[in-house]
């Protein structure tokens, strides 16, 4: 018996997969998988910081909701935790009360966009009168303009980061996703953070994720008995005479 080898067939297939295993590995990485969904960025935000000494900042994007809010608080006082909290625009507005509260708490205030858009889709004009008119009102609640942006699902391009520098923002990321937002879980959600955090992780928390008060009260004090010690982002991150590397990890000059 005869069988008839159709090697385009073959190689094909070869190619299909490798392509699919390439994309998995680009989708791994947060800063290729920009690149990947097509806004092949050549400017880079700050994903986590290289570092020698056990320093974490755990940061809070508020959009939508605040009634987690006084209670995320007041696990961060409990355990004495700096904190970044990124507000969008029409959450300071309809929650003043809950955007005071944060900067009388010494909460570190980040900008979030006026009404969270996709940054990366929008001219640049109206990428800058977005983070301009959240400066203002961050300002205008704290006494003190914001210095980091947070683009909305995560979502930038070169334009974006342009638009930020230009208004005074650092654009920074996350390297450790705790998926608060759709894990109903308080328990998986420390243990996914706790297997990934490392010197230098900037960790993603949102202040209305259904578990998040459950997973910070215990990660926190895990987090703490492992050693590492929590900044605000404005602690962690250098600002001068660094490189941001192609994975996001802003490191030193040597």
């Amino acid at each position: 018996m005869f069988v008839t080898v159709n090697f385009k067939r073959i190689v094909k297939t070869a190619l299909f997969f490798a392509a699919l295993s390439a994309a998995g590995i680009l989708l791994s990485n947060p800063v290729l998988a920009a690149a990947y969904a097509g806004y092949a960025p050549g400017k880079l935000p700050v994903y986590s910081v290289e570092t020698e000494k056990p320093l974490i900042s755990i940061t809070f994007d508020a959009a939508w909701g605040a009634d987690k809010t006084a209670r995320i608080v007041e696990v961060l006082k409990q355990y004495d935790v700096p904190a970044t909290f990124f507000l969008v625009g029409f959450w300071i507005e309809k929650y003043e009360a809950e955007a005071k509260m944060l900067a009388d708490a010494g909460i570190e205030i980040g900008n979030h966009s006026e009404n969270h858009p996709d940054m990366a889709k929008l001219p640049k004009e109206k990428i800058k009168d977005q983070l301009e008119s959240v400066n203002s009102r961050i300002e205008a609640v704290t006494g003190e303009r914001p210095r980091f942006f947070r683009p909305p699902f995560g979502s930038y391009n070169d334009k974006v980061i342009e638009a930020a520098a230009e208004t005074g923002l650092t654009v920074v990321q996350w390297d450790v996703d705790s998926l608060d937002w759709k894990d109903k879980k308080a328990s998986s959600v420390t243990e996914r953070v706790l297997k990934k955090v490392r010197n230098g992780s900037i960790i993603l928390f949102h202040n209305n994720g259904e578990c998040v008060v459950g997973a910070i009260s215990v990660l926190i004090p895990a987090l703490k008995n492992k050693g590492f010690e929590f900044v605000k982002v404005g602690d962690l991150l250098y600002t001068e005479n660094y490189f941001i590397d192609h994975t996001g990890r802003q490191r030193k000059n040597r």
